[in-house]
């Protein structure tokens, strides 16, 4: 872990006697030595000596493991040295050992890893956790703890937990805080938060260098501090951060596992410790509980309480213990696969003339890849829990017990894991579940951060440099309504400033501004160079009726927009006067036509259904043809004389008369609409109108309008005229294309309100084609940007912000409606379902009465035949349509009467007893067939 003390603990293992031959017992040597690399007096030194030292006791005791073989421990101290860390590891090599554990410092560890990686001597570390320090690089190294990668996973998400944006990391400025700062740092980036500032205190440094540093630091915008420093040294930071006053409400201080060991190593609890690190969350490495953790925890405080132990446990002191018996396994697996422990001359270590250094005694472990080869492959429960390594040499399980700090102890608010990140459950309990990392299951319990504050703080404040925010604001010559110079204390006023204003004033914390003016006066500024002014870091903010479009937002963060936007077109408008055939207007051409189809379509059809029943559709052909035409049209006024007798009939009119009200209604609802609105034409019909002719088009100075005509819309920028004002606005219009103006404006929606309503003969034609908004700009992941838009959509929810709307922008006294009077017509495609209703009614009556009347016919012709001789058959049967155009002529109850005499004549005829054939005269009204065929229409 830390690179404080180096402890490093080498396990050395010689052989005491010859070692031969395969996995025979006999054969197994009596004694291995075991060394331990370590900083004796440190905070994770103290607690690891005890630790090892009972594991090699317990590993000698044991009869399940090494079959009598005893372990010798060898110890060097590392002075918190790297030197005197190399040249202790090289004592323990001399002595021909087959592991190192150890060393407890990350630095230590990358100059000892040489050393183990060029004699073949694994090297096992509990305590080392820089993430830079990989099996891939050093391949003899192996970590008995785990790495810092996980743990600034573990912050990442406990940062974005809280939604802040930006910490400021403070760390030893050596391996171990560098690559663990270099962790937390990608960790937080794959969360879209940042380390705003790195605090880097020197290795050794004294409480004057670190309150130069905190001095400097609390004059940075962030107050989420994230502490990765060496335990042994690492609370002088919380004595000066106490000092400075910056452990009071509104500060996050966030400690690695650091500041855990040192409260564990403590014991009972200092009182004047406690007092300097309430509100702190710390981290500290997860170890399940069970019994034999619980039963050497009994067992470490019977050692302590004799005075046998200089140190309380912490969990590093548990890694320490559980790599002896690491290491043990991994020999026992060795000796028991009949291998043996071979050392040899290195011949590239050589003693140069008169030098006492001794080199040839460092030998090189000729087997030392295949113990390296059990050790990865061990696996057992010790006092951490589960002890596996997973396929990049790192334990399996990585997790982290989050503590708030309180009172004269902690309290754990949760936990954190590879597999489930932020949970209120052990992480032990959720292996056997599917993990589930989403945001929703993400949770911890409540927080007592620094100053008892319960609230989770804002994470940020402006800077304590007593400077102002320099605010941006366009200084226009313009459209003044929105934004423009004034003389009183803010030098700036309108309708954008009075917004900004007010959002400011429901922030809870004060906000020291200072407005300041880009531009010349003479001209609008360009809206894009202030943006990009923000980008730069010149203003803290720009204010002003700024739009947010596509490359702005790329180099800028908005707030919510106050004001909708969007780009429009505002053309010269001639009134349009009624004129005769303004009656004409409400229906196109189609309509009409469709109508006028329909009625006299339904008329006909009334007329086929009623013909045969009622008198008022009978009578002479002329008188009959104009009964339709008058009952069809009349129909339109509900003014038809003639009623109607029969069911399809009176089925049909039915839906006529609710087609003919609809349409009534519609009628006359436009036509009203059309000769009492005001009319105006253009014309321009809309942005395509515009786009494919060559006309002149005006915008205004300093807006994106013209890069978007340019390139979004592919207009030429030759076709572009730049205005300057409502009044340049005018002229150009008046003067039209040919008179050296334009044809027509394009400007944003704001802006073409204000002008038209002073200049009521120009209208906005076709539609917005761009929707936007405005905003106002802060750079990049600025903290104020979301409270002020959490304000904004305040001011809009209780009215504020359409008073102050109110009060600069008067509303329009024009209509800016489109000009096409074709808009306001009827079309056929608003009524063709009903035409289409009609149609069926009418279309089903006439297939019901013509199946009715065939079959009809059909009995008719039948009776009349069989009163008629051959010939007369004959010729009925050529003549068969005109018999029914004269059938379907006759009235339907003279055609029944006839049927029923024919009948009883045929009755009458089958009783006849001499079978002679009577040929009965049919009664006057029925045409003989060989006779000529009365008029089809009476």
């Amino acid at each position: 872990m830390v690179s404080v003390p180096l402890l490093a603990l080498c396990f050395s293992v010689s052989l005491v006697g010859t070692v031969a031959g395969g996995g025979n017992i006999t054969s197994w040597p009596s004694a291995v030595n075991v060394g331990a690399l370590f900083t004796f007096d440190s905070t994770i030194g103290r607690a690891a000596k005890l630790a090892i030292e009972l594991a090699v006791e317990d590993v000698n005791s044991s009869p399940s493991i090494l079959a009598g073989t005893r372990l010798n421990l060898y110890a060097q101290d590392t002075y918190c040295s790297g030197f005197f860390g190399i040249i202790g590891s090289l004592q323990l090599i001399e002595k021909n050992m087959v592991a190192i554990i150890g060393p407890q410092s990350s630095g230590i560890a990358h100059v000892v890893s040489h050393v183990a990686n060029e004699l073949h001597v694994p090297l096992l570390s509990f305590a080392a956790t820089d993430p830079a320090l990989s099996s891939l690089e050093h391949s003899y190294f192996i970590r008995m703890t785990q790495s810092d990668y996980f743990q600034m996973n573990a912050i990442a998400d406990l940062v974005g937990n809280y939604g802040w944006r930006e910490v400021t990391a403070i760390f030893t400025d050596d391996d171990f805080g560098r690559g663990g700062i270099e962790a937390l740092g990608d960790a937080l980036a794959k969360r879209h938060t940042k380390i705003s500032y790195k605090a880097a205190i020197p290795p050794n440094a004294d409480e004057s260098a670190i309150d130069d540093l905190l001095v400097r630091v609390n004059f940075m915008e962030s107050r989420i501090y994230v502490v990765h420093v060496n335990p042994d040294s690492g609370l002088k930071v919380f004595s000066v951060a106490k000092y400075r006053g910056m452990m009071a409400t509104g500060y996050v201080w966030i400690t690695s596992d650091w500041l855990t060991s040192v409260l564990d190593s403590f014991g009972s609890p200092n009182p004047d410790t406690m007092d300097l690190i309430q509100g702190v969350i710390a981290l500290r490495q997860h170890v399940p509980d069970s019994n034999v953790k619980q039963s050497f925890i009994s067992r470490w405080s019977d050692i302590r309480r004799r005075g046998n132990a200089t140190s309380s446990l912490n969990t590093y002191a548990l890694y320490a213990y559980d790599s002896v018996w690491l290491v043990a396994h991994a020999i026992d697996q060795f000796l028991k696969g009949g291998q043996t422990f071979n050392f040899s001359d290195d011949p590239k270590l050589q003693d140069a003339n008169g030098s006492s250094l001794h080199l040839t005694a460092i030998k090189h472990f000729k087997t030392g890849d295949n113990l390296l080869h059990e050790l990865l492959l061990t696996k057992f429960t010790g006092l951490t829990g589960q002890v596996q390594f997973d396929s990049d040499g790192n334990l399996i399980h990585p997790a982290y017990d989050i503590l708030n700090i309180g009172g004269t102890g902690f309290r754990r608010i949760g936990f954190w894991s590879n597999y489930s990140g932020l949970s209120v459950i052990a992480p032990e309990s959720l292996y056997s579940k599917r993990p589930n990392t989403s945001d929703g299951s993400q949770q911890l319990y409540s927080v007592i951060w620094p100053g008892e504050a319960m609230t989770t703080p804002r994470g940020w404040v402006f800077p304590n440099n007593g400077k102002s925010l320099r605010i941006g604001v366009p200084y226009r010559t313009s459209f003044t309504e929105f934004v423009s110079k004034d003389n009183g204390p803010d030098n700036v006023k309108g309708y954008c400033i009075d917004v900004f204003k007010a959002a400011v004033n429901l922030l809870p914390y004060p906000v020291p501004l200072s407005f300041i003016l880009f531009g010349n006066g003479s001209k609008n500024p360009s809206y894009d160079e202030l943006v990009e002014k923000v980008h730069e870091n010149y203003f803290d903010a720009a204010v002003g009726d700024i739009s947010i479009v596509t490359n702005r937002t790329r180099i800028v963060d908005f707030t919510q927009p106050y004001a909708e936007s969007g780009l429009v077109i505002v053309a010269p408008a001639k009134e349009q006067h009624s004129n005769a055939w303004a009656f004409l207007k409400p229906f196109n051409t189609k309509m009409w036509c469709a109508t006028g189809a329909c009625f006299l379509f339904v008329g006909l059809v009334v007329w086929i259904l009623e013909h045969r029943q009622n008198e008022d559709f009978r009578g002479p052909p002329k008188q009959q043809i104009a009964t339709i035409f008058w009952f069809s049209l009349s129909t339109m006024f509900f003014a038809h004389r003639e009623t109607t007798v029969s069911t399809l009939g009176r089925f049909v009119l039915i839906v006529w008369m609710f087609v003919v009200l609809i349409i009534n209604s519609s009628y006359t609802a436009n036509l009203t609409s059309i000769l009492t609105v005001q009319q105006l034409s253009s014309t321009i019909a809309g942005i395509d109108t515009l786009m494919s002719g060559s006309d002149p088009i005006g915008y205004q100075v300093g807006s994106f309008s013209k890069n978007y005509m340019i390139e979004e819309l592919n207009i030429d920028e030759s076709r572009l005229v730049a205005l300057n004002d409502p009044d340049e606005y005018a002229r150009a219009l008046d003067l039209g294309p040919r008179g050296g103006g334009v044809a027509a404006i394009v400007d944003e929606l704001p802006y073409v309100e204000v002008f038209l309503s002073d200049n009521c003969k120009y209208i906005t034609v076709g539609q917005e084609f761009t929707k936007s908004g405005w905003g106002f700009a802060f750079p990049r992941d600025s903290p104020l940007a979301l409270d002020l838009s959490t304000a904004i959509l305040t001011l809009s929810e209780n009215g504020d912000l359409q008073r102050i709307h109110d009060k600069w922008l008067t509303q329009s006294g024009c209509s800016s409606q489109d000009s096409d009077t074709d808009s306001n017509q009827l079309s056929f495609a608003s009524f063709w379902g009903l035409f289409l209703i009609c149609g069926l009614a009418c279309l089903m009556a006439l297939m019901i009465f013509f199946l009715k009347t065939l079959c009809q016919f059909h009995k008719f012709s039948t009776l009349v035949k069989l009163g008629c001789s051959e010939s007369e058959r004959s010729v009925k049967c050529t003549s068969c349509i005109k018999e029914l155009l004269s059938f379907v002529d006759k009235k339907e109850e003279d055609v029944k009467k006839i049927m029923k005499s024919k009948s009883s004549e045929k009755q009458q005829n089958q009783q006849d007893s001499d079978g002679q054939i009577h040929v009965t005269s049919i009664d006057s009204k029925i045409t003989p067939p060989h006779a000529s065929l009365a008029p089809l229409l009476r």
